[in-house]
């Protein structure tokens, strides 16, 4: 009795933590699949973002795991260096999160343009779609971004021709339509979480039709538990590797972050602690990393789920993580009768969501700077790679707050005689060189000029010394020397 008296909230976590595995469960399976690793990986990071992360302090309702938005980058990653270095790549992020919990980052990836983070979310969507929607046409996915688009309407074509990948297709495209039609249904049926039902049906299908479609590959958890080789990633060392290092750690922390910020929205109870969610975040990371399993973020699908049953504490995303356990344990083979491309299908509609087509229109409406860094840095992933889309949707970002900050107006005041009075006023920065050069050149060459620079909240070193320039070439003329005053 004292024990429950601790947990007042053991119902409601208790209710909320059956819904959140039940949703976590096939996505935990269908991210691993996707990422070209054995399915129970998948289900060891659940089960560590749950117990392990979820027993940290940070965000209390917020729900961590194998995510939809780091399987391209998982994938690209295991065929390059392979599986034995995921591990350690995992490791070495986690340890690099526990490094900027520890010295307060936690709060400044807050400050990442969120056109960048649903840009680079944007871009994850789209190779995702077109990458599962070759396994759902029973096809092999071309290796880069454009091959891969490029090649899905002859895919997907010969696909529908072909009396052999009929049934997968068949069973893919059944399976996005149940979830996207699932929250429409009777709220009785909507007790079952979408992708379960999905998953449930297509299995039920595959059984009772007896389809030839291909199914999740069971090796058992332990038999898929590899604890990483510090050697191998000593051997793999390369400028490529710690490319790939840094963009996990900036991309799990940051949409880490941001679900934690959407989470605090959704309830009213105790508001995230940024610093001490990254340490729970880097925590967790490092122990799937000597375990050789997948990175793991917050996943806002599952926070969501977990806010939306009832959850008020913590207990209910541990309980997930422990039902996860259970199940990997007791109910392995269960794995084994799951078909690819109903995984598939949950990846495809996933991938779909992260596309945020209505907020691009409004944004393009009120914030066009903003809609073109998101389409940048979504187009840059594909056509590039993760690492390199994301730093071309920083750059961009920094370039766009330089130049709005560098407002800069001249006032010209010419009374007819004498000299005329220029009044420089905003933030001179490089940027406006141009504008301002543009307009003081057009000055009258025949007259002297006074330069006020007393209005500028800052001169950066290439405007002064281009002041300075002009200031030389306009006395040259001939006419009395330009007169600069500072103010200060």
């Amino acid at each position: 009795m004292t024990a429950l008296r601790g947990l007042p909230h053991l119902k409601e976590d208790f209710v909320a933590s059956l819904v959140v595995f039940l949703v976590a469960l096939p996505l935990c399976v269908g991210v691993a699949v996707a990422s070209g690793v054995p399915a129970e990986l998948g289900l060891v990071t659940g089960i560590v973002g749950g117990i392990v992360t979820g027993l940290m302090r940070g965000s209390s309702l917020q729900v961590s795991g194998p995510a939809a938005g780091l399987t391209v980058l998982v994938f690209e990653a295991v065929r390059e260096f392979g599986l034995p270095v995921l591990g350690a790549i995992v490791l070495v992020t986690g340890v690099l999160q526990l490094l900027m919990g520890a010295l307060r980052l936690g709060r400044w990836f807050r400050a990442i343009s969120v056109s960048v983070v649903e840009g680079m979310l944007a871009g994850i969507g789209l190779v995702l779609v077109a990458g599962q929607l070759y396994s759902v046409a029973a096809r092999q996915a071309p290796a880069s971004g454009l091959e891969k688009l490029a090649g899905l309407p002859g895919a997907l074509a010969g696909a529908v021709a072909s009396a052999e990948a009929l049934p997968p297709l068949v069973l893919g495209a059944g399976t996005i339509a149940v979830l996207v039609l699932w929250p429409h249904l009777p709220r009785v049926v909507r007790a079952v979480p979408g992708p379960l039902a999905a998953v449930g049906l297509a299995t039920l299908a595959t059984a009772v039709l007896d389809l030839r479609v291909a199914t999740v590959e069971v090796r058992g958890l332990l038999d898929s538990v590899h604890p990483p080789s510090l050697d191998a990633l000593g051997e793999q060392a390369s400028a490529g590797l710690l490319g790939t290092i840094v963009a996990f750690t900036l991309i799990a922390s940051a949409e880490s972050m941001f679900s934690a910020a959407a989470v605090d929205r959704l309830h009213n109870g105790p508001r995230t602690e940024y610093n001490r969610e990254l340490i729970a975040q880097g925590a967790g990371n490092t122990v799937c990393g000597l375990l050789g399993a997948l990175p793991m973020t917050a996943v806002i699908v599952r926070s969501a789920a977990n806010v939306q049953a009832g959850a008020r504490t913590k207990v209910s995303r541990v309980l997930h993580g422990v039902w996860l356990l259970l199940f990997a344990a007791l109910l392995p083979s269960v794995l084994a009768h799951i078909p690819i491309p109903a995984l598939a299908g949950i990846l495809v509609y996933s991938g779909a969501r992260l596309v945020p087509v209505r907020q691009l229109v409004t944004l393009w409406r009120e914030h066009r700077g903003e809609a073109f860094i998101l389409v940048v840095t979504a187009l840059s992933i594909v056509a590039v790679s993760m690492f390199e889309g994301v730093l071309i949707g920083l750059a961009l970002a920094v370039v766009k707050t330089a130049w709005e900050a560098s407002h800069i107006r001249l006032e010209v005041v010419d009374k007819g005689a004498g000299p005329v009075q220029a009044h420089l006023s905003g933030n001179a920065t490089f940027l406006r060189l141009p504008k301002i050069l543009d307009s003081l050149e057009a000055l009258p060459q025949d007259r002297p000029v006074e330069l006020d620079l007393s209005g500028l909240h800052h001169l950066d070193h290439a405007c002064r010394t281009a002041l300075e320039n002009w200031a030389e070439r306009h006395s040259a003329a001939g006419t009395e020397p330009v007169r600069m005053t500072s103010g200060r």
